[in-house]
């Protein structure tokens, strides 16, 4: 009864939380994609940038209307657009992982890369880069099936080195197994870029995360995805507030702990891959972003999970908005923002953690 007690708490804190709050997030990242479309080294007003999308939108739904032409239009609809959502809906990947693994874990350090499959899908990704892997007739498709493929691959290697390590798969030994293999394909990866020749400049810049020349494709994709494995992932919030209060806890109100584990690291692998395979490594979205979103929603997941993802697409979009404005012509890959950013931020919240607690 205490146990149960203990989770009830764990889900109401944070019930006064109200739709104002979601209305904000969901106001923050339609004007950040609406900046996205709009700001640029050409600039478009927001009429004419709002303009466009409709046109574009009724030609894709109704082709007998004609598309919407000019400078304007293109720029907008073939260019920004895709951009936005693909950085918008990475964001929402990211957050949405680094807030599962962070109930998951009980670790405020945790996010997706810290399995490990992060490590993983970039080492696929660069070995696609210098063999040349391609898929006849489908552009990029090799990077992106051997970016998910090690994703996929350094999750069966970090759980089976953790099962063997320790059969009750606990969350530090999970981390810690996670950690070492991170390293270890850092060092593999730099090897490659080392004999990578002509590749490299792009190897590089890939692995500190781009959002340049994304496609609808890439949009339908990040899309499918957050809905199959993102949506499994919010369907276990009670299970993650369960967790808020210990695994032993979690098991004395009926959660069934390793199914639950492995169904949650199951999909945070999906979407980190995915999310590697298609804006390369981007830091710190994972990490930050549920922190701050916890600070006004409270640590109810259920609640907190699809907070996260809004506010991590306004997060990413504003970041590739930066990235690609704020040296231009020049754009800085979208990572580095990211971690200046990030890094500010997750000092500024370690130290308000740090000075509450006292």
């Amino acid at each position: 009864m205490r146990n149960k007690q203990k989770l009830n708490l764990t889900a109401r804190r944070g019930e006064g939380f109200g739709v104002f709050a979601y209305v904000l997030f969901a106001l923050a990242a339609l004007a950040a994609f609406l900046l996205s479309t709009c700001l640029g080294s050409v600039p478009v007003p927001l009429s004419d940038s709002i303009s466009a999308m409709l046109g574009g939108l009724r030609h894709a739904i109704f082709p007998k209307f004609d598309a919407p032409t000019g400078l304007a239009a293109t720029i907008v609809n073939t260019v920004r657009v895709p951009r936005a959502l693909s950085a918008g809906l990475s964001g929402a990947v990211l957050a949405l992982a680094g807030c599962a693994m962070q109930g998951l874990l009980k670790n405020p350090l945790a996010d997706g890369s810290t399995l490990g499959v992060s490590s993983g899908a970039s080492l696929g990704a660069v070995v696609a880069i210098v063999i040349g892997f391609t898929i006849p007739g489908i552009p990029f498709a090799g990077t992106t099936i051997l970016s998910a493929g090690g994703a996929f691959l350094a999750l069966l290697i970090i759980m089976t080195l953790a099962y063997k390590l320790d059969g009750s798969l606990s969350t530090n030994t999970i981390i810690l197994v996670g950690v070492i293999f991170s390293m270890f394909m850092n060092s593999v990866i730099s090897i490659l870029v080392t004999f990578s020749g002509e590749h490299t400049r792009g190897i590089m810049f890939w692995t500190m995360g781009s959002m340049s020349g994304k496609r609808y494709s890439d949009v339908l994709l990040l899309l499918v995805s957050l809905l199959i494995f993102g949506g499994i992932l919010l369907a276990h919030g009670r299970e993650l507030n369960a967790f808020a209060v210990g695994e032993d806890n979690a098991r004395s109100v009926g959660v069934n702990v390793r199914r639950v584990k492995l169904t949650v690291l199951i999909c945070v692998s999906a979407l980190v891959g995915v999310a590697v395979s298609v804006g390369g490594t981007i830091a710190f979205v994972g990490l930050v972003t549920p922190h701050m979103t916890r600070m006004v929603v409270g640590p109810n997941h259920r609640k907190l999970m699809p907070a996260s993802c809004v506010a991590g697409a306004a997060f990413l979009m504003l970041s590739d908005l930066a990235s690609r404005t704020v040296l231009s012509p020049r754009e800085l890959p979208i990572g580095v923002v990211t971690s200046l950013v990030g890094a500010v931020l997750f000092v500024y919240i370690f130290y308000k953690s740090r000075k509450g607690s006292r």
